[in-house]
């Protein structure tokens, strides 16, 4: 398979997707918003997106199946599947913050293979294919060269739902920040493991994500020479719902923090 053709289809159903969304953002009206949970959010954008996305990916791999956010389709294929999440920041749409993202991964015989995040209202298209290096807008990218958390900038993501792991992560963060630049939390994981992939943000971490929220960024920071590993230390990232990437240069002072305050066995 050529993947490197195959990620410049993929690149440009993601724009068409991109530029669907901005321009529903423009009309918005919140009286469209369904809760699938709590503090879960949807919209009509949220679902007529990953319809598209799905439409359009058909047509590259008929035989693939896909894992979706809104559950629009769900099937598995035998050996490719896509990972897409069509509003990676739906929360942040909704309110008028302009950050959110197109994710979109592929999946052959359980690995990844072609990774694309679309930065919608910055226009930046981060993609990668196996084979290939990351890219930013068709330039390659790489993750930071730090070596120390004293000068590095991080990004996290807050739980909005099952609080049982809170305490821990809340003294996490409160350790981290006297230790580093400054923590984010910009509301798109996607969009956070973009930014570690080109650099501007040196680690990235959360947990009780799904894997339609990280499938295609972590493949980016992989491609860009980082690191995805879980909380413990292990590739099971997926599997275990909580996820570090990293540069590689500051993992472990940062896995000894984890370690320090968060129990991922809780």
């Amino acid at each position: 398979m050529n993947y490197e053709l195959l990620c410049a289809k993929v690149v440009s159903i993601v724009r068409l997707t991109g530029n669907y969304i901005r321009r529903e953002s423009m009309t918005f009206n919140e009286q469209s918003i369904e809760l699938k949970g709590l503090n879960d959010l949807v919209s009509h954008v949220d679902k007529n997106a990953e319809k598209q996305l799905v439409r359009n990916l058909t047509k590259l791999i008929p035989e693939a199946g896909f894992f979706t956010e809104e559950d629009t389709v769900n099937t598995n294929g035998e050996h490719f599947n896509w990972i897409i999440d069509p509003l990676d920041g739906t929360t942040n749409f909704i309110h008028g913050v302009p950050t959110y993202a197109v994710s979109v991964a592929l999946y052959e015989d359980g690995k990844p293979v072609i990774g694309v995040v679309y930065e919608i209202n910055r226009g930046e298209m981060f993609s990668t294919y196996k084979g290939g290096a990351a890219y930013l807008n068709n330039k390659e990218i790489r993750v930071s060269q730090r070596t120390a958390l004293s000068n590095s900038l991080l990004a996290t993501g807050f739980p909005y739902y099952q609080f049982d792991k809170q305490p821990q992560y809340m003294r996490l963060l409160e350790d981290l920040m006297k230790k580093c630049h400054g923590l984010r939390r910009i509301g798109s994981a996607a969009t956070d493991l973009a930014y570690v992939a080109c650099g501007r943000f040196d680690a990235f971490f959360e947990y009780n994500l799904n894997a339609y929220d990280v499938a295609a960024g972590a493949y980016l920071v992989e491609q860009a020479g980082g690191k995805i590993l879980n909380f413990s230390g292990g590739n099971e990232f997926i599997e275990k719902r909580e996820i570090l990437a990293s540069n590689g240069g500051v993992t472990e002072e940062l896995l000894t923090n984890i370690a320090q305050h968060f129990n991922s066995d809780i």
